[in-house]
């Protein structure tokens, strides 16, 4: 099976169900290998890593994806995707990543921890009387997509009353990022884009007349300054619709795909409960062995490119193997191995160099205080049901994660 093969499968039920095997497939095939014309299948953990921290390999922008095809000027989901920094080179995006950065600091996540505590407290309560009867749970709901999208919403200061609303637009405007979009759903996407569009236009203006202590307050004034240059109202709206789904998208899917862990390996969970496995080391671990995010992609933004003396020339495109890369036997001991134990984990699933993911410590610190609090609180905590996947290959979750708590 060459590259490209094994990218079409990769895309199909089968491989969005897993992957594994065709990462496997495709290591086997070198730590780089070319994938059909103009694109190469980069799957050793070493040269992903090190394209992620090659400026000269940048992501493929909107004005790209234009001129390759001319529709994707008419969906308004990739095209505001399109204006974050999320799919934006230099010097566009280290103008506006470093501005929020300037805003969304490591001493505000930190100052985060007491709020985080006491929320998954709340939503502990909330699933203990909701399955005190012994009734299933699904923790995807109750938890996994609820303590994330309450902190960011915090952060960002959208009021409580609006945040539950988020789910269903995020499901479906972050089909915008998957390889392959179905035109079905990416109608779906494109309605939620304008939606999220609507609802951040009206909350900057509102927060620029009564500015509070939060981060649309911050940006939108940065913005509305004649004087400051640093962001135009475009790239505030799509940053944060961005911050927004990002805040909580991934984060749901590391909790649940911890959990998931934890029931098929239940020495993990009492290596937890007893402290004799870190809360940082267990989620190194989930990060590693089931990333929420699988893949990516970067373009050859300059002559004279190569990965692992492979020449990638001007143009073309790479499709790194994030999930791959995580379990590639060059870089870890037994990578088919789940141990939280591991001493030398650095997973590559929070990306790299200029990109970065800014949320990462924020996704540390809610799965570190949640994941211990679930299991101190249900010493019973158990599969309740048959948990459904999310039929996605780029950000891997569950939609359903049934337990029962007694």
């Amino acid at each position: 099976m060459d590259g490209a093969a094994i990218i079409e499968q990769l895309m199909g039920k089968e491989g969005t169900a897993d992957p594994y095997p065709l990462y496997a497939r495709a290591r086997a095939l070198g730590p780089v290998a070319p994938a059909g014309p103009g694109m190469f299948l980069v799957s050793g953990y070493a040269a992903v890593n090190r394209v992620l921290r090659t400026p000269a390999f940048g992501v493929a922008t909107a004005d790209m994806m234009s001129g390759l095809d001319a529709a994707y000027g008419s969906h308004s989901s990739l095209t505001l995707l399109g204006r974050s920094i999320l799919q934006r080179n230099a010097p566009d995006q280290p103008r506006v990543r470093s501005l929020i950065a300037s805003v969304f600091t490591a001493r505000r996540v930190a100052a985060l921890r007491p709020a985080v505590e006491a929320a998954v407290d709340r939503l502990l309560d909330g699933m203990a009387e909701q399955g005190a009867d012994g009734s299933a749970v699904d923790f995807m709901d109750a938890l996994a997509f609820r303590l994330p999208v309450g902190v960011i919403c915090e952060l960002l200061g959208v009021p409580d009353e609006d945040r539950y609303r988020f789910r269903g637009l995020a499901s479906d405007l972050t089909v915008a990022l998957e390889f392959i979009q179905d035109p079905d759903e990416l109608t779906a996407g494109d309605k939620a884009a304008d939606e999220l569009s609507h609802y951040f236009t009206e909350l900057a203006a509102e927060r620029l007349a009564r500015p509070q202590d939060d981060l649309v307050s911050d940006l939108a004034r940065i913005a509305a300054d004649a004087d400051d240059e640093r962001i135009s109202a475009e790239e505030l709206l799509a940053n944060l619709v961005l911050l927004l789904v990002a805040g909580f998208e991934t984060t749901t899917n590391l909790l649940g795909n911890g959990l998931a862990l934890l029931f098929r390996h239940p020495e993990a969970a009492a290596a937890l409960r007893s402290g004799a496995v870190t809360p940082a080391g267990f989620t190194d671990e989930v990060l590693r062995f089931d990333s929420p995010v699988q893949l990516t992609g970067r373009v050859a933004l300059a002559e004279g490119l190569a990965v692992e003396d492979l020449p990638v020339p001007l143009g073309h495109g790479l499709t790194l193997l994030i999930g791959a890369a995580n379990h590639d036997p060059a870089r870890y001991e037994r990578p088919e191995l789940f141990d939280p134990t591991r001493t030398d984990s650095q997973p590559l699933s929070f990306g790299g160099g200029t990109h970065f993911c800014l949320g990462s410590q924020l996704a540390r610190l809610e799965a570190e205080v949640a994941m211990p609090a679930l299991l101190d609180r249900f010493p019973r905590l158990a599969p309740g049901g048959v948990p459904t996947r999310r039929d996605r290959l780029v950000l891997r979750g569950f939609d359903t994660l049934p337990v029962t708590v007694r």
